[in-house]
């Protein structure tokens, strides 16, 4: 099955290209898997590990459906730990004669006639190039590949003066920040990370939070793991759906007392759990609000060491100018304030975007504002032959990566969607909910937290490859459990092979 139509590349060797390639090869695709790092894992890549990154999801939540992580593992892995789970995933799946690691991709053109794909990449070893012809082209490069440094004034003269301004992702040694006075500017969980590892080194460590928003405990009363509260399909049906249904339309209709009082307890421990009123860290809003752009993990020892002095939290601030004083490197904050600042790391997010496609294959994927607008987070409506998966925000990435990846290989093998004038309403409509909801906060339209259980649930369903009722029903008072779903590329198999064999009886005939 490797002859007309099925050559593909894929673009990233995270666990979306990953998982991309394992089903692609699976069924007889011919694949090549580009990632500009010298290993594979994306996010998790040895290049852009900082100091105490570790996942957010326990690892059971955290895993491939046929492929769990190894139960030596901690709870909450680390960076390394889960980059060696996905090399252990490319070993045990064979994977490895398909990457083409270190090999940046410059550009990616599609032919208007054939609708092929001509892709032109480097090696960054060698320094050649090599140009090659695809089929089809999956985008795995991920929401979180290229890190935002923001365009702070003054940054000549700052770095003149000997100060290191970089992302979290490029931070990789505490010894860069041994006796340094540190600022790490952001609030999210790879910014209290850093904060929180780089302390233990650093002269002095302080964080710059434009805005302080709600986390959740990795144990809530230090009893309870959060994976019981906020990867259950309970935690989804707190939040209103645009299509609301069941149980869900109950609690966040005439059950909404119910929601609230569950909200309304989670944010009562967590605020004295975390330390915020001692601290002075308690975020604008009730604590529903920890789903308007992400849901973040509170750092173990992060609010103790703010409460201690040993990391200080400049609330509702930001860097105005990056500048020398007295021959050393400072940060002038947007009140006056001058702080010394041998180090500012920024982790201020990412910038969705594929740089590699040319022009015209852009305009036609993006609206006004520069939101992706794609087909159940996957498929554009404008350009053919081309797919994006891990391109939803998700409590379950992996998960959500392999229900995007089956439902891209069913679509390659003829699998039918809705006609493209249903298919831009339905991205349309969806899109100004996720903005709404967000507040603005829709990473590019790609962000479908809190429903990641029901953005899987959509994708599965429209191929008929989810799980059963009985399965769901669970999942509302536990975690989901990726496992659960291995069946459903088996059954595609299956139902690829019945196909094959109608239309071999179908051509003897």
């Amino acid at each position: 099955m490797t002859g007309q139509g099925r050559r593909v590349a894929v673009v990233g060797a995270g666990i979306a290209g990953l998982c991309s390639a394992k089903l692609l090869s699976e069924f007889g695709f011919d694949v090549h898997v580009y990632d500009r790092t010298p290993d594979v894992g994306g996010v998790w890549s040895v290049t852009r590990r900082y100091p105490g990154v570790t996942t957010q999801n326990n690892k059971g939540t955290y895993a491939f459906s046929d492929f769990p992580m190894p139960a030596d593992y901690p709870e909450w892995p680390t960076g390394e730990q889960v980059q060696r789970y996905l090399d252990d995933y490319v070993e045990h799946f064979d994977l490895r004669r398909l990457l083409r690691l270190d090999t940046e991709v410059v550009s990616a053109d599609q032919d208007p006639v054939s609708q092929r794909w001509t892709v032109t990449s480097r090696n960054a070893v060698s320094g050649e190039t090599a140009v090659e012809e695809y089929d089809r082209l999956v985008v795995a490069n991920g929401i979180f590949c290229d890190p935002f440094l923001p365009p702070y004034e003054g940054r000549e003269e700052y770095e003149a003066a000997g100060g290191r301004l970089c992302a979290a992702s490029d931070f990789h040694d505490l010894a860069d920040a041994a006796d340094r006075d540190v600022l790490v500017v952001g609030y999210g969980k790879s910014s209290c990370d850093v904060a929180e590892a780089l302390s233990d080194v650093a002269a002095s460590t302080t964080l710059v939070a434009r805005e302080v928003t709600w986390k959740m405990p990795r144990k809530l009363a230090n009893v309870l793991n959060y994976k019981y509260i906020l990867l259950t399909r309970l935690s989804e049906g707190l939040f209103e759906h645009i299509e609301q249904r069941g149980l869900g339309r109950f609690l966040t209709g005439s059950g909404r007392f119910v929601r609230n009082g569950l909200l309304g307890g989670i944010e009562w421990v967590a605020r004295r759990q975390l330390r915020l009123d001692r601290t002075g860290l308690v975020p604008e809003g009730s604590f529903e609000r920890i789903v308007r752009h992400a849901v973040s993990l509170a750092t173990e020892g992060f609010y103790e060491k703010v409460e201690a002095g040993t990391i200080s939290v400049r609330r509702g601030r930001s860097i105005a100018v990056l500048r020398e004083k007295d021959g050393r490197p400072v940060a002038e904050l947007d009140d006056g304030t001058v702080l010394p600042a041998d180090v500012v790391v920024c982790a201020t997010g990412f910038v969705q975007r594929v740089p590699f496609l040319s022009a015209t294959v852009q305009e036609r994927l993006f609206d006004d504002d520069g939101n992706f607008l794609l087909y159940r987070q996957i498929l554009p409506n404008e350009v053919s032959n081309l797919y994006f998966v891990g391109y939803g925000s998700s409590l379950f990435s992996p998960l959500s990566a392999e229900a995007a990846a089956l439902w891209t290989v069913n679509h390659m093998l003829g699998g039918a969607t809705p006609p493209v004038e249903e298919r831009r309403a339905f991205v349309r409509t969806r899109l100004d909910w996720m903005i709404d909801r967000t507040e603005g906060k829709q990473a590019r339209g790609t962000n479908i937290i809190p429903f990641s259980l029901r953005h899987v649930d959509e994708v599965l369903d429209e191929i008929g490859l989810n799980v059963g009722p009985g399965t769901r029903l669970l999942q509302w008072l536990l975690p989901a459990r990726p496992s659960s779903y291995r069946h459903a590329a088996r059954e595609l198999k299956r139902r690829h092979s019945v196909t094959e064999e109608r239309t071999v009886v179908s051509t003897a005939s």
